[in-house]
């Protein structure tokens, strides 16, 4: 299958040898290049695709002669990416990215789907509101479907940007400048504790006064994560991470082993921590209220499912504030 979208020259005609080249280069290899860049390890992006590692190597040593330049770094604990490779990455990830969609499309419409929208969305959008929001688009949009994958807010600016997904939902401090940005919804931060904690008597907490006590703490790169390790250096000091853990739910059964505090939205904590026996204080800090946003690439050239859903989900916060008030 040629691969067009390679040609990134898009003011003159492919020459004779690079209409050669994108013969030459198939979607397997490019799925190899892109896992190889995802994992940074040859062995790792072989398990994941479920071929021999030395069947990885050569399909790289041959893609490197096929556009005549080096691609990786070898490393001594894996692989880097060149300039040369950073370009073509993108490139990969759109290809690959629009053969899938291809794929779902055609597929889609043979089953009676007829449309589809892929979204990343970050585990507090996700264990919070976009159950209920999804499932009421649903309701209203039977025929349409939507991918959605979990990722920290950083990834999913990022999964925006080079063209992943069409929709992203991420913590409103995530640099997205270079995309389109709308508000989705706001939550509230909760210090989780078990009631026989020192601080289990207070209504509400300033995230210092928790710094004297041990804590859990989301994965390395969540935004809470982030924003947290923030606020304890502006205080001076330094957290005492017992453990990271990669979910809200995991966060509560931590603490309810008595591993230390945790921080969540309080949302997440009705859902998963409520049945626990645990206790969930507000945040007095300014930070403790964060804005969700949405982000795209381009409103204006969404497909249609995707314009659909982002009108849809742009709506739900006034609707839902309209039936409050």
């Amino acid at each position: 299958m040629p691969l067009a979208s390679l040609n990134v020259d898009t003011q003159r005609s492919p020459t004779p040898s690079e209409t050669a080249l994108t013969r030459r280069v198939d979607l397997t290899t490019l799925r190899l290049f892109v896992a190889v860049c995802d994992e940074q390890n040859l062995t790792r992006a072989a398990q994941r695709e479920g071929i021999a590692a030395s069947a990885v190597s050569k399909r790289m040593n041959d893609f490197e002669l096929a556009f005549g330049v080096t691609l990786f770094k070898r490393l001594a604990k894996g692989m880097a990416l060149t300039s040369a490779g950073e370009a073509l990455l993108h490139h990969a990830r759109v290809t690959l990215l629009n053969v899938e969609k291809i794929a779902v499309e055609l597929s889609e419409y043979s089953q009676g789907v007829r449309g589809h929208v892929r979204m990343l969305a970050n585990l507090s959008a996700i264990v919070q509101y976009l159950p209920e929001d999804l499932s009421a688009f649903f309701a209203a949009h039977e025929l349409l479907r939507v991918d959605l994958q979990e990722r920290p807010s950083g990834q999913v600016v990022r999964g925006i940007e080079e063209g992943a997904a069409e929709i992203g939902i991420c913590a409103a401090e995530a640099d997205s400048r270079a995309l389109e940005a709308f508000h989705y919804r706001y939550d509230n931060l909760v210090v989780v504790m078990r009631p026989d904690h020192p601080l289990a008597g207070r209504e509400r907490l300033l995230f210092t006064e928790t710094l004297d006590f041990d804590h859990i703490g989301l994965h390395t790169a969540s935004s809470i994560y982030l924003r947290s390790q923030y606020a304890a250096t502006q205080a001076g000091k330094t957290m005492r991470l017992r453990i990271n853990v990669p979910g809200f739910d995991a966060v509560c059964r931590m603490v309810q082993a008595n591993m230390g505090l945790g921080l969540i939205p309080d949302r997440a904590f009705a859902v998963v921590g409520a049945g626990m026996g645990l206790r969930a204080i507000p945040l007095r800090d300014d930070w403790g209220q964060r804005e969700l946003k949405i982000v795209v690439r381009d409103a204006a050239h969404l497909s249609a499912t995707g314009r659909l859903t982002l009108d849809y989900l742009r709506a739900v916060e006034t609707d839902r504030v309209g039936r409050v008030s």
